[in-house]
């Protein structure tokens, strides 16, 4: 898998740990020469990985949507920046572009890109999957209601064929290689 789509926080107001967590990512991505396919801001762990990929050599391809650019939140670490007209064109580009997707702790819109990848492929628009890097146990309720969901008879197939879950840096790159 080369291309890596990543989604995660934008905000700067987080727990730090999270930032170093995306910092060795990043520097992962750079070392095995990966393509770092994200939405593009220069704030929050977006940019934090951003930063340390590109230092360590990684091409960076921003999706970004107007509103971004409209704002001056465009990080200039980017090689290769495709223009969204809104969120949705975002998440149908990154998801076009990347072999898999990462989801690092993240708010409303990390859980918009999350949702968007496993519903398209529940009804067959592509077979990648999410990897969810569980930093902390950030993700375990979000895993715990995909369960509920099942038991529930809410989902027509076992939701983990679209998932996959690191709860270390470890799992997530033997995930990744």
């Amino acid at each position: 898998m080369d291309k890596i789509a990543l989604f995660c926080s934008a905000s700067d107001a987080i727990d730090p740990v999270y930032a170093e967590k995306a910092k060795e990512l990043g520097d992962w991505i750079g070392e095995h020469h990966k393509w770092l396919i994200y939405g593009g801001s220069n704030t929050g762990l977006m940019e934090a990985v951003a930063g340390a990929a590109k230092a360590k050599g990684a091409m960076i391809m921003g999706v970004v949507p107007t509103k971004l650019e409209e704002q001056g939140r465009v990080s200039d670490k980017l090689d290769v920046t495709f223009r969204a007209v809104n969120l949705s064109d975002r998440k149908d580009i990154m998801l076009q572009e990347a072999d898999v997707m990462v989801a690092l702790p993240g708010g409303v819109g990390t859980l918009d890109e999350v949702f968007h990848v496993m519903a398209s492929a529940t009804i067959g628009y592509h077979g990648k999957q999410v990897i969810f890097y569980n930093v902390n146990g950030f993700w375990d309720d979000i895993l715990r209601f995909f369960a509920k969901l099942e038991t529930a008879h809410f989902a027509h197939r076992p939701l983990k064929q679209y998932y996959k879950v690191a709860n270390t840096f470890e799992e997530l790159t033997k995930l990744l290689a």
